[in-house]
């Protein structure tokens, strides 16, 4: 019987690609790749942690040049955090290599790689569709967010451009970590949320009395016998109606 390998990476893009150039360069053929976190020994496999190298994730990012839009693809799929998503993308790295075919969507690993993809490109542009800020007393602007996958380092750059001249932080809550854009820069940052603090102590008395205001308004010109709650929930579903102002209780 052959023995598998695991390979154990940080959890990291760079690590995940420093894995590949890992396989490559040991000639490894079975091989289940996990982040440290999910990790759990397994007595009938071999263990092997991977120390994320720049370097080597670079000679496969440049390796995989030639082909822009599957690049673009494995990283966009990388993000969706989807159950032995590596895996996938180790296979579909290795037939592009190898066959220099990078739209061969009859390849199954290909073809599950941009479908990630686009999972994770519909999440981005309704993250950035319904994302709401709400305007603390240290007048920093914040959101938090629980999106399916992690994409918080797409939509950074459309929150730059939109809000440059607003300090303001949109927060991962299923993931614990989120953006800080200080007028200059955007940089990854952690809270503490295991005390929740009551809304008066921390955003601005205006903000909580246009949030009132706001949903009054919403609340007073919805015409019941007219909601097509079907229609709606295709445009909005439901899991995020959380991030809308109008949807919460007064």
């Amino acid at each position: 019987m052959e023995t598998s390998s695991q390979l154990i990476y940080d959890g990291s893009f760079e690590g995940f690609l420093t894995t590949v150039f890992v396989c490559y360069e040991e000639r490894l053929n079975v091989v289940n790749i996990l982040p440290q976190h999910l990790f759990e020994q397994d007595f009938f496999s071999e263990s092997q942690e991977i120390i994320t190298d720049d370097k080597k994730a670079d000679r496969v990012w440049k390796g995989l040049a030639p082909f822009p839009i599957f690049r673009h693809h494995v990283y966009w799929s990388f993000l969706s955090e989807i159950e032995k998503h590596e895996m996938t993308l180790l296979k579909a790295i290795q037939y592009v290599l190898k066959t220099g075919n990078s739209k061969d969507y009859g390849q199954a690993d290909v073809l599950k790689t941009a479908q990630f993809a686009k999972m994770v490109g519909r999440e981005k542009h309704r993250m950035e569709a319904f994302v709401r800020f709400q305007l603390t007393q240290d007048g920093i602007y914040f959101s938090k967010i629980e999106p399916d996958f992690n994409v918080l380092p797409l939509i950074s750059k459309h929150f730059k451009n939109r809000y440059a001249d607003q300090q303001w932080i949109i927060y991962d809550l299923k993931r614990n970590y989120g953006l800080y854009y200080d007028l200059n820069t955007v940089a990854i940052m952690q809270m503490d949320f295991s005390e929740a603090p009551n809304k008066e102590d921390v955003f601005a008395g205006e903000e909580l009395a246009y949030d009132k205001l706001w949903r009054n308004y919403f609340k007073s010109t919805n015409i019941k016998s007219r909601i097509n709650l079907k229609l709606h929930t295709r445009h909005i579903p439901k899991r995020y109606w959380k991030y809308l102002n109008e949807k919460l209780s007064i």
